[in-house]
């Protein structure tokens, strides 16, 4: 059995778990509020329960320390975009009680990120990082978690229009450093997705022939692919290739950051001020997704192919990328004018000869 003793003017409770003797503060100076806190210790006991003194222990960086390993331990592609939401959720939610992250909590971290500017899609990403933390913090043994909170979504809108026309891709381009000059160049003709070039190595790579290959497992749907390069994309690569020889260390990866000691990883301010000078306004790298499938079927090369190179997997989800463009839309409505101004043309001809036959008809 349990028993309630005073330090000062503050009120202790002890109770017993496995036999080991655990104390803890009632926090109050007023016997009942002891008496609750011990009855409510005992019956968590009873049932089985570990006491919620425990989790108030835990803090939140541990718990997203626990996410970050089981990421690198099973090796997923996504792990850069979930460091990227640890990063932004423990300017919030950092040496705080995981007791204390409650759903009012977690609200006033979403109106946060709304205010400063975050799309509804980056902030569900994040919020779906903590969502993750908590769970696999309730799925340890023991567990670290005793309640998950309720974590409202935000609704988003996932068809997006974002293209790059030939001349935007052009000044954007000569706008950004040289260490991305190729990398983007790359992802406009190939439509990959940008961590598929940032892991890119070179024995991926077969300019003899002009083929690039992913490995099964290294894609988001963890299929192979094999791509031929353009003439273009050759010469870039064979450059890059060159310059490399020409380093004492050699890197496995095609493309490297400014520096050159690493694969690209993050390049969130260059491609910013790379869009502002190239005056092309806010883009999207993933852009160029989208572009080089519009592109493609463009030029006439079958859907099923377009698929093959970019690594759409479902009709459905390739049918999101090629959608039309303002530019397309303004070319639909120039060739109805012309289709139109040609069939007035024709209505126009055989009016004139009606009105002719009628003339000789008078006069015979």
């Amino acid at each position: 059995m349990g028993s309630i003793y005073k330090r000062g003017e503050v009120f202790w409770i002890k109770y017993y778990r496995y036999g080991k003797p655990h104390r803890e503060s009632a926090k109050s100076d007023k016997e009942s509020e002891a008496k609750r806190l011990l009855k409510r210790r005992e019956g968590e006991i009873a049932e089985g329960k570990i006491p919620t003194i425990y989790f108030d222990r835990i803090r939140f960086e541990q718990l997203a320390e626990d996410f970050l390993t089981d990421y690198r331990i099973n090796d997923k592609k996504s792990l850069v975009r979930a460091e990227r939401s640890v990063n932004h959720l423990k300017q919030a939610f950092e040496r705080c009680r995981i007791t204390d992250i409650t759903t009012p909590r977690i609200k006033a971290y979403i109106q946060k990120r709304i205010d400063e500017g975050m799309e509804n899609g980056t902030i569900n990403r994040e919020l779906a990082a903590l969502k993750r933390i908590m769970n696999l913090g309730a799925e340890q043994t023991p567990p670290k978690v005793d309640k998950i909170p309720h974590i409202p979504m935000l609704q988003e809108n996932n068809v997006r229009k974002g293209f790059f026309e030939h001349g935007d891709f052009l000044a954007l381009r000569e706008a950004l450093p040289d260490y991305l000059k190729g990398f983007v160049t790359f992802a406009y003709k190939t439509g990959w997705r940008v961590s598929e070039i940032e892991n890119l190595t070179w024995s991926q790579v077969d300019l003899d022939n002009g083929v690039v290959r992913l490995d099964v497992g290294s894609t988001k749907n963890n299929e192979g692919r094999t791509v031929y390069i353009d003439q273009e994309l050759i010469s870039v690569l064979t450059t890059l290739r060159e310059k490399r020889k020409e380093q004492k260390k050699i890197l496995p990866w095609v493309f490297t950051n400014k520096s050159g000691t690493d694969r690209i990883k993050e390049f969130r301010k260059s491609w910013e001020k790379g869009c502002e000078d190239a005056e092309i306004g806010k883009r999207l790298f993933h852009d160029f997704r989208r572009t080089a499938v519009r592109n493609m079927v463009r030029a006439g090369v079958p859907e099923r192919v377009v698929m093959m190179v970019s690594g759409h997997k479902t009709r459905n989800i390739f049918e999101r990328y090629n959608i039309v463009s303002d530019t397309d839309l303004k070319l639909a409505a120039q060739k109805q004018e012309t289709y139109l101004q040609a069939q007035m043309g024709t209505v126009s001809g055989t009016v004139t000869q009606i009105e002719k036959k009628k003339g000789q008809t008078s006069e015979i």
